[in-house]
């Protein structure tokens, strides 16, 4: 590259683009990417101004309800929307909306990372410069990566939100102790069977459905198991409350409240298939996996597979990402062209990524729903952009601000690309 006043220009050009795109990636793992909300009669907009409304993040479902604040109402706990929106999709039969996407939110730390040594490997012009750099934050990566999805008590080095989504999506446990879910959900059947959908049935079985997924049950389960010398088996409720109790900070509160949950479903398993607690990312995830699609619907013939296909996928990312990227990075330094333009373009691609994983996503919830959901619903494709209805809700689904961040840096490395193929063509010119 021949190093003339207008190329320095451009490579600092494309340097301070890269480094706003580095920005923006950090904050993207920061906020909402996307929001999602339900509308009904049964929700007053006084007391649900944006109805039930949920935000997905790159590392977690999060609860989008705001706190109302108005005269007549008085909150002094914001209602977790994320509950009450699992609690109102389970009654057709949908899995809790944490069982989506919980490969890509445990890694989600590292998958950004190497997205960003793809933008760090780009701006930088010299090739042997550019392959130590990628390597080193590479190195570092699978470092941190390792620690915590393969070492004991590894759980503690993922971010403290993304720990919390994994809370939030184990319930109150509120179902546990076989309570009213809230006084909106005991609503819910009557405008269901109002609605005159005829794809809506078995309205009359709605008591044996949840007597067969377990959770009108697992009170009287864990007093035997506890009867029978497993002290140390509790409900969620008693977990979240000791928890609360502690005084020790809200990370690690959660870990030890996914500690003691994961010690209380084991206690439920025969004795040769119990597990040890190792707190590793990789058995959090699994673990959490499983207990997340059975929270409502304890169907094991379903379930199983489901997870080891989840396993293998688990696992496929992470020796992905300790083998592709040193491949790339050379080929990106040393290699043909072509890798090296990759290195803006993947980026490049985050946004339409992000929607079609989205999209994916969703399409899976509509097409896998359980049988023992108090109603039966056909299978659908929810709404992914745009307002929807099923029965007497209307679906709301648009892009939240770290979707928008997500376009910024999908034009900012496209502009970096198009100023560096500019420069290149210049220079093999003047050569």
């Amino acid at each position: 590259m021949i190093d003339t006043s207008a190329s320095k220009k451009q490579n600092a050009i494309v340097a301070a683009l890269g480094a706003i795109a580095l920005v923006l990636l950090v904050v993207i793992y920061f906020v909402p990417a996307w929001w999602v909300s339900l509308t009904a009669p049964q929700y007053p907009k006084t007391a649900f101004p944006q109805g039930i409304r949920i935000h997905f993040h790159m590392n977690g479902v999060f609860n989008g309800c705001p706190k109302v604040k108005k005269k007549e109402i008085e909150e002094d706990v914001v209602l977790d929307c994320v509950h009450e929106m699992d609690a109102i999709n389970h009654f057709v039969g949908m899995y809790p909306t944490g069982a989506g996407g919980v490969v890509e939110k445990a890694f989600s730390p590292f998958l950004l990372i190497f997205l960003g040594l793809l933008i760090i490997g780009f701006i930088i012009p010299q090739p042997k410069l550019r392959f130590g750099v990628m390597m080193a934050g590479w190195a570092v990566m699978v470092g941190w990566m390792y620690m915590t999805m393969m070492t004991q008590g590894g759980i503690k080095y993922q971010p403290a939100s993304y720990i919390k989504s994994l809370v939030t999506a184990l319930g109150e446990g509120k179902e546990e102790a076989g309570e009213e879910l809230s006084p909106i959900i005991a609503k819910l059947q009557k405008s269901l069977e109002a609605s005159g959908d005829s794809s809506l049935v078995k309205t009359e079985e709605v008591r044996s459905n949840l007597e067969k997924s377990g959770q009108k049950k697992l009170s009287d389960i864990i007093s035997n198991l506890n009867k029978g010398g497993a002290g140390h088996v509790k409900t969620l409720k008693q977990i979240l409350a000791e928890a609360k109790a502690s005084g020790a900070d809200e990370k690690t509160s959660n870990i030890e409240i996914l500690h003691q949950a994961f010690l209380t479903a084991q206690s439920r398993l025969p004795e040769n298939k119990r597990q040890k607690w190792t707190g590793s990312g990789m058995q959090v995830l699994l673990w959490h996996y499983h207990q997340t699609l059975a929270r409502w619907f304890n169907n094991p013939a379903r379930i199983n597979p489901l997870v080891r296909k989840m396993t293998f996928a688990a696992k496929a990312v992470f020796w992905g990402l300790i083998i592709v990227p040193p491949v790339l990075f050379f080929l990106a330094s040393f290699g043909p062209a072509f890798f090296y333009w990759l290195l803006g373009l993947i980026p490049a691609i985050l946004p339409v990524a992000f929607v079609i994983e989205y999209a994916s996503w969703l399409y899976w919830f509509g097409h896998s729903m359980s049988s023992m959901g108090a109603f039966s619903l056909k299978p659908f494709m929810p709404t992914v952009f745009g307002q929807g209805k099923v029965a007497q809700f209307a679906t709301h689904s648009y892009p939240h601000i770290g979707f928008g961040l997500m376009v910024a840096l999908s034009v900012i490395m496209l502009l970096a690309v198009l100023i560096r193929r500019k420069q290149l063509k210049t220079a093999a010119a003047a050569a």
